[in-house]
């Protein structure tokens, strides 16, 4: 290959521009909707697609598979799932404040259950779809462009009459940002929408006046009103919405708590996770108040009943129901959708603003377009009621014409030479005949029975209706009241079809408070095996059982089910338990993985000590690393609220080893891989805080390691196995720290 032909480039600068085509394919093309319709390019050629097709709302259902193997053939070439979901979601209830396709058959349900496949499902346009956001397609109102293959034309954009952005909101993932807007309610939207037109400099306050705030279709309520306001100015904001709860009386003086509404983000598998969680609450007896929980709803809407004991402080536990669970949950709004091309975050007004600009421009172009039929009508009757005052001449000139061009340039130019007059007179006449092409056109054409006289007498009433139209079309463009008065006329019309009751209440509510049921506060026993699964049992269990806990467990710890276990780990960290956060029960129970309950990783460490948090209250403990380092440290240091901090620092490639309980009074042995032993007295450790590294505690000769920590009390004969053979501790030598140590024979 010639050098000329190789195009040197800049693989970073490469990568960046190629990552960038992408990130703004995603963004425009896919994930983010157009400000204008509300919909995204899948939505809109979806719904477009099910037009082309004549799937009408007044016509039967089709086959989903046929809609979207249509979709994907002609316009959206991205896989057939991603079309089939965007056609469910716009036809489930639940998910929109208004449902753009009238589904037939299983869509799923509002507790997660997936739809049918699209070979068994049907669907068609509903009617607003098809009378808000697909009518006027033929009245040249928007720009149609070429298909991923050029052989079919697509809008560019829907030409929808009402803020779809708004009604139905949209979610979406793109690359570096994320849309996330709330549904809303159709009778509010469009008295904000005509507030606007009546005055272009209301407030996004004013606006609120109309537009109390989201409108979910799961109904709730919205506790943080105040916040509304901020959220609606910027586009972003966090809204606070709660389930629906009544108290009931039940027999026997008891009462039971029925959730009928949920929040907007428990939708799916979230209705399953919150009654795991209400469960959860009675397994790890955060409450005792709750005897039973069923889940009894169905197609008619959420039923979800809590039998609370009879003396129970219902609405304490309503409170912890709003606090430990997603009763109570968080939207989170990020008002982005392109607007002009480009991504932006908008506030409500600007929402509304570009609404209003896109319903002027369609209006504009839909009036010229009317204009234009009914000028060239105007053109073609005039053009006819002029030939019926002279339709015995006309008739001369067919008759003495040799060819449709030769009566059609009379009719048009007045040229007689080719044509044979009866007189003179008829002659001239004809000369002075001035029509234009379309109208002589109109006079070839036209049928022998218009010359009727109910005919002629009709047709000059179509005339005089075709120039009130033109009148009127030519008033609204030239007018710009004119025309806000029809776009306002037409949404009233909108509202009074579609608009419905809101769901969703707006309130201030106070922050929800409740008390925690005091657990009574008893010795227990934890027990965790090799496998890092544990539990806690009762001190009797234990006892009768003692032989095989002993053998089968590797920590056994007594300690209170209120306090905390301390795990110092190999990695120098030390992560915090609640023991209330292990399962209590049976001996045999498996227990729970310490990984689940705690920050500990299994894989990544290893835990070299454990013990109760109070007992590191007044007492030291000695740190042992690989490398030889030791230190002492005051256990007052870690009693923290963190669930995991550094216990200690490590030098590279070091790891601690040992973690004991010291006092001043022991002896400090060390042990190391290669069997040397060195013994001090442990007043011989310096104390240090816990970020320290520590000092010597014994010279390591090449490839040794430091291998086990042993303290023992003068006076105690203590004997340990190296390599099979017995040590006796306080036999050996009495040296200094930061010794070589002597080696024993094994």
């Amino acid at each position: 290959m010639e050098e000329s032909q190789i195009i040197r480039t800049e693989y970073s600068e490469l990568m960046k521009k190629s990552y960038i085509d992408y990130a703004m394919s995603v963004i425009i093309s896919r994930a983010l909707p157009d400000v204008r319709d509300g919909l995204k390019p899948v939505q809109r050629r979806t719904l477009y697609d099910m037009y082309e097709l004549g799937i009408r709302y007044d016509r039967p259902y089709r086959k989903c598979a046929r809609i979207v193997g249509d979709t994907m053939g002609k316009y959206h070439p991205h896989g057939d799932s991603s079309i089939y979901e965007a056609l469910v979601v716009m036809a489930q209830e639940f998910k929109k404040g208004m449902i753009l396709v009238d589904g037939h058959g299983n869509f799923g349900s509002i507790e997660g259950d997936g739809a049918a496949a699209m070979r068994y499902t049907e669907a068609r346009l509903a009617k607003i779809t098809q009378e808000a956001y697909l009518a006027d397609l033929d009245k040249d109102i928007i720009d149609f462009v070429p298909n991923f293959d050029e052989t079919e034309k697509e809008p560019a954009v829907l030409p929808v009459r009402i803020p779809n952005l708004l009604l139905n909101g949209a979610e979406g993932i793109a690359v570096g940002m994320a849309t996330s807007i709330p549904t809303h309610n159709l009778g509010e939207i469009v008295d904000a929408v005509k507030a606007y037109m009546k005055n272009n400099d209301i407030t996004t306050k004013q606006l609120m006046k109309y537009i109390k705030g989201p409108d979910f279709p799961t109904g709730g309520i919205v506790v943080n009103k105040d916040d509304l306001a901020e959220i609606y100015e910027t586009g972003t904001g966090k809204i606070k919405i709660r389930g629906k709860v009544d108290v009931e009386e039940i027999k026997g003086g008891r009462k039971k708590i029925v959730i009928s509404e949920i929040p907007y983000t428990m939708i799916g598998a979230g209705i399953g996770k919150f009654l795991n969680d209400v469960c959860n609450l009675v397994e790890t007896k955060k409450t005792s108040d709750i005897v039973d929980i069923s889940n009894q709803s169905s197609k008619e809407g959420i039923r979800i009943v809590i039998e609370v004991k009879r003396d129970a402080d219902v609405d304490n536990l309503i409170n912890m129901l709003y606090k430990k669970t997603r009763l109570e949950d968080t939207f989170g709004v990020n008002m982005l959708a392109v607007a002009d091309g480009r991504p932006e975050v908008l506030g409500l007004k600007r929402i509304i603003e570009h609404h209003v600009d896109f319903q002027f421009e369609l209006a504009t172009r839909k009036y010229k377009t009317l204009l234009k039929k009914e000028q060239d009508k105007k053109e073609i009757q005039e053009g006819l009621i002029k030939a019926c005052d002279v339709i015995d001449l006309i008739i001369e000139i067919l008759r003495g014409s040799s060819s449709i061009r030769d009566a059609k340039e009379c009719l048009t130019t007045g040229a007689t030479e080719k044509i044979k007059f009866k007189s003179k007179r008829s002659e001239k006449m004809a000369s002075m005949l001035r029509f234009t092409d379309r109208q002589a056109q109109a006079i070839l054409e036209m049928r022998l029975y218009k010359l009727i006289g109910l005919e002629i007498e009709a047709l000059m009433k179509e005339h005089e209706t075709t120039l009130a139209n033109i009148a009127k079309y030519e008033d609204i463009l030239n007018n710009y009241d004119s025309m806000a008065q029809v776009i306002i006329d037409d949404l009233d019309a909108l509202k009074k079809e579609y608009a419905v009751k809101r769901k969703t209440k707006i309130e201030n509510a106070e922050e929800a408070v409740f008390e925690e049921n005091k657990v009574q506060e008893q010795e227990v026993v934890l027990l965790m095996d090799r496998f890092g699964y544990a539990k806690t049992v009762d001190g009797s269990v234990y006892e009768r059982n003692r032989e095989a806990a002993d053998k089968e467990n590797k920590y056994i710890l007594r300690c209170m089910n209120t306090g905390k276990l301390c795990l110092f780990t190999s990695d120098g960290k030390m992560h915090q338990i609640k023991v209330l956060d292990l399962p209590h029960g049976k001996f045999r129970d498996k227990g729970l993985p310490i990984d689940n309950v705690s920050n500990y990783d299994s894989t990544q460490e290893m835990v070299v000590y454990m013990c109760d948090e109070l007992q590191l209250r007044y007492a030291k403990l000695l740190f042992a690393t690989k490398q030889g380092m030791i230190k002492k440290v005051k256990g007052n240091e870690f009693q923290v609220a963190k669930r995991t901090i550094a216990a200690t620092k490590l030098q590279e490639d070091d790891e601690l080893i040992s973690v004991q309980v010291i006092t001043d009074d022991q002896h400090v042995v060390l042990q190391t891989k290669d069997g040397y032993f060195l013994r001090f007295a442990a007043d011989e450790v310096s104390e240090k805080k816990k970020g320290a590294i520590g000092v010597r505690g014994i010279k390591l000769r090449k490839e040794d390691e430091l291998e086990h920590v042993y303290l023992f009390e003068e006076g105690t004969e203590t004997k340990v196995m190296y390599k099979e053979k017995e040590v006796t501790l306080n036999r050996l030598k009495m040296a200094k720290r930061d010794g070589t140590g002597t080696k024993t024979r094994a």
